[in-house]
């Protein structure tokens, strides 16, 4: 594991289009959260706030999966957004995008590339 990343989750705990695993965002903030999903065998990352309103998206923890599995929901407008891209495609921020985390799968873990996390975002947003 280089220096610049950090272990997530196992990737054992990861399935296919079910719930997704949230962790804390330290380099963003006391009280920022990501999340982390598997869909079509590829692991995909954001920041847990909607493109919307900065509100996290899963009101039950883990639930960012909308009921055909296809989209990541935003629980409280309904914003839907493509797992792959974070593209909002339906709902209230139609065209925005979230957060997207560099994430790799190596050794059985589930790493964040926290390097991109302080350059590319603003701290605390």
């Amino acid at each position: 594991m280089a220096d610049n990343t950090r272990i997530i989750a196992q990737s054992a705990a990861l399935e296919e289009r079910t719930h997704g695993l949230r962790f804390d965002l330290p380099e963003l903030g006391e009280h920022v959260s990501g999340f982390v999903v598997r869909f079509d065998n590829q692991v995909y990352a954001y920041v847990n706030k909607c493109a919307h309103v900065p509100i996290e998206l899963d009101w039950n923890e883990g639930d960012f999966f909308d009921l055909g599995k296809d989209y990541l929901l935003c629980a409280t407008h309904g914003a839907h957004y493509q797992p792959q891209t974070g593209y909002c495609v339906m709902g209230p921020c139609k065209g925005k995008r979230l957060q997207k985390l560099k994430v790799t799968e190596e050794n059985g873990n589930i790493l964040l590339d926290v390097d991109l996390i302080n350059h590319r975002l603003p701290v605390g947003f």
